[in-house]
């Protein structure tokens, strides 16, 4: 026995809506139970049809059409209600997404990245949840977070010494230069390695996945100077290690192209 089912303008007007509340909550369920109960109203398709259409068994879509004869628009929600109470309150979770995007460090880590293991203690520490890592790992996906690779960035010096510096150290540092007829000269280094960064990939769990490289361990190292005045520049490469040695031999080689007396800004010299 086939059953026709009556509709009315508000039904279906009220199924509407609803569909279309499922498809901006992206809830594929309540899509195509909507749609199935909609053809079923309006075109009147028959059950064997719509069943191939959606790749439905007639036992599933049965449920749903009995549901409708007897609840009526009630058994297709608006939105999802299900799923168990959330064990962190809107409060705390904006407290929680404020300081896990303010870094470790403000709630006082030695690190400067987040691990699954430092957003557990946080948890535990500020809201008395315990996660375990990767429970803890899909709540940040779910607040928007991601995993990155971190970046190193200078940390800014202090305003103060700085500027005390500009009005104090550097010009006496200026002057006696000039006075001497001196390079005055600011001298940095850099070691460069032959072998590539290896950042975050994606593989199989317990296979880490092997860059193969032709790189030795061992290292270039460059010093340069520049005159503050002029603007000259000077320049050499070695193959050893950064030590007093190089430095030394890398201050020779200045004044073997100057008879001026050398006045030098190095930073971090011991």
């Amino acid at each position: 026995m086939s059953i026709r089912i009556q509709r009315s303008h508000a039904t279906v007007k009220d199924l509407s809506r609803r569909l279309q509340h499922a498809y901006q909550r992206d809830e594929v369920r309540w899509v195509r139970r909507t749609t199935v109960l909609i053809d079923l109203l309006v075109p009147h398709v028959p059950v064997e049809v719509l069943g191939a259409r959606w790749g439905l068994s007639i036992s599933c879509i049965s449920p749903w059409r009995q549901a409708f004869l007897l609840q009526g628009r009630d058994s297709v929600p608006s939105h999802h209600g299900g799923g168990r109470r959330p064990q962190l309150t809107p409060r705390q979770k904006k407290r929680l997404v404020e300081l896990i995007a303010a870094g470790p460090l403000v709630v006082g880590c030695e690190t400067a990245g987040w691990t699954s293991v430092l957003i557990r203690v946080l948890l535990w520490r500020e809201v008395g949840v315990l996660y375990n890592c990767q429970d803890g790992c899909t709540l940040l996906h779910n607040w928007g977070f991601a995993l990155h690779k971190a970046r190193l960035v200078s940390e800014p010096l202090e305003t103060a010494k700085r500027l005390a510096w500009l009005a104090q150290q550097g010009p006496t540092i200026l002057r006696a230069a000039k006075r001497r007829q001196g390079l005055l000269l600011f001298e940095e280094e850099a070691s460069c390695a032959p072998w590539g960064a290896l950042r975050d990939t994606w593989a199989r769990r317990g296979q880490p996945p092997e860059v193969p490289t032709r790189g030795k361990r061992t290292g270039s190292t460059v010093f340069g100077a520049i005159a503050y005045c002029s603007g000259r520049r000077f320049s050499q490469g070695i193959a050893g290690r950064l030590n007093a040695e190089s430095s030394q031999a890398f201050f020779h080689m200045i004044l073997a192209q100057t008879t001026q007396p050398l006045c030098v800004i190095h930073d971090g010299a011991r």
